[in-house]
């Protein structure tokens, strides 16, 4: 008679474990509020992917980052050193170029037009005023692309 009603309390019971056991705040996800000062903050780390295999195949280079204790904005200068949480950007050097360029999104850089063979690129967190705080390097291979078809001639 009271089976139904024992075996009610475990489901509840067990379903209030399991929601506690992977519960996470938006502070688990997103870090700490932008809006309040960070005391001591842990130093800037740069986490790059290698890139997404399905758009590599085809030729195209899709590299994934993240920091950790910095947020990716386009805020420059000597003035932004004192923000809190710390702010910066990243620099991005492909092939070894003399020149770089700076990504202040935070999202997937593309790479498109590299010919097939070895490529590298170069990720360098920096501070607004383009100090680098840490840096990795990607490198990979583009494969051969199958040449187009021709359409024909009408």
């Amino acid at each position: 008679m009271y089976a139904p009603l024992d075996c009610m309390a475990v489901l509840a019971a067990s379903t209030l474990f399991a929601a506690t056991a992977v519960a996470q705040t938006a502070r688990d996800v997103r870090g700490p509020s932008p809006l309040v000062a960070i005391e001591n903050e842990a130093p800037a780390r740069l986490i790059v992917d290698s890139p997404l295999a399905e758009q590599l195949a085809r030729g195209l280079v899709f590299i994934q980052y993240a920091t950790e204790n910095l947020r990716v904005v386009p805020v420059f200068g000597k003035g932004a050193l004192d923000v809190s949480p710390r702010i910066g950007h990243v620099h991005v050097t492909v092939d070894d170029a003399p020149w770089h360029f700076v990504d202040a999104s935070g999202e997937t850089v593309i790479v498109v037009g590299l010919k097939p063979g070895p490529h590298k690129v170069l990720f360098e967190l920096a501070d607004p005023t383009h100090r680098v705080i840490d840096s990795k390097t990607v490198s990979f291979e583009i494969p051969p692309q199958p040449k187009p078809v021709p359409s024909p001639a009408r």
